[in-house]
């Protein structure tokens, strides 16, 4: 029932500076800005590529002024959408689930999942905005059994476990598996990451916060053009490669450069090299 990654929620103290950052490293723009109920925050919605990243500011006692109270300014919620939001929302109610509907948007939070706080929107397809294409994944790193929260994302989600892609990584220590939604269509989907160690960064994370959110991806077509903003910037990222200033395939954001996000960022189609599709992947 989902058709794609659609938008990630992000606690900020101050979302007028945070647009400007994310608009000098990601060339993204203020689509519009709306209050939430569910978050009690002022939502300042920037278009990045094809999907919304949407900066929340408390406004009053509520979920964003304690998730920043909590873990400072970062990633809040990880974002959906589907076609068909009153069935998603009786599927929900089928299986007994407690759930928030806030305006035209359905909320599931990370007691109900592992750990995953969740929004689920009307799919709107929208034009591109700057060099980032679009958002394709949010990663939920836990310290439980990625086999049972497969089973639960299936389930809550109308997904097929046989189009799952496993994943393992020995250099940050984790094993789990891709819920990819439409493969080979698209990439999007959730990660489960299970960490394997307490060494590597997401292990020291799922340490410190257990099941839990934490990054996202965006895939971009024009590469070079983010890469030069973060050097002009002299922003933090590690380059997929060794050489940050050529690197061809993307990189990896440090949060103190976007207000508290990781985000992870490659070339068009290259994330099929890890997401099961190898074939997929254009040749530079």
């Amino acid at each position: 029932m989902l058709d794609r990654c659609d938008r990630v929620q992000i606690a900020v103290h101050d979302a007028a500076k945070a647009a400007r950052r994310y608009k000098q490293l990601l060339g993204s723009e203020i689509s519009r800005r709306e209050h939430s109920r569910y978050l009690a925050a002022r939502r300042t919605i920037l278009a990045v590529g094809e999907s919304e990243f949407e900066l929340c500011e408390a406004d009053g006692a509520g979920r964003t002024q304690e998730f920043l109270a909590r873990r400072g300014e970062g990633l809040m919620t990880a974002g959906y959408c589907t076609a068909d939001l009153d069935g998603m929302m009786k599927r929900w109610e089928g299986l007994g689930l407690a759930f928030d509907r806030d305006d035209e948007q359905l909320y599931l939070g990370p007691d109900v999942t592992f750990g995953l706080p969740i929004v689920i929107s009307l799919s709107t397809y929208r034009p591109r905005v700057g060099p980032v294409s679009f958002l394709y994944e949010t990663t939920n790193t836990l310290k439980s059994d990625w086999r049972r929260a497969a089973t639960l994302y299936a389930g809550l989600f109308g997904l097929d476990p046989s189009r799952f892609s496993a994943i393992g990584s020995e250099r940050f220590g984790y094993v789990g598996t891709l819920t990819l939604f439409d493969p080979p269509n698209r990439l999007d989907r959730i990660e489960l990451s299970q960490a394997t160690d307490e060494v590597q960064a997401m292990g020291r994370f799922v340490k410190k916060h257990g099941d839990s959110l934490y990054m996202c991806y965006v895939e971009t077509h024009d590469w070079p053009a983010i890469r030069g903003r973060l050097l002009e910037a002299k922003a933090q990222y590690t380059p997929r490669g060794s050489d940050a200033e050529t690197d061809p395939d993307g990189g990896w954001v440090h949060p103190k450069e976007l207000h508290g996000l990781l985000l992870g960022i490659s070339r068009t189609g290259l994330a099929w090299e890890w997401s099961g599709r190898k074939d997929l992947v254009p040749a530079l």
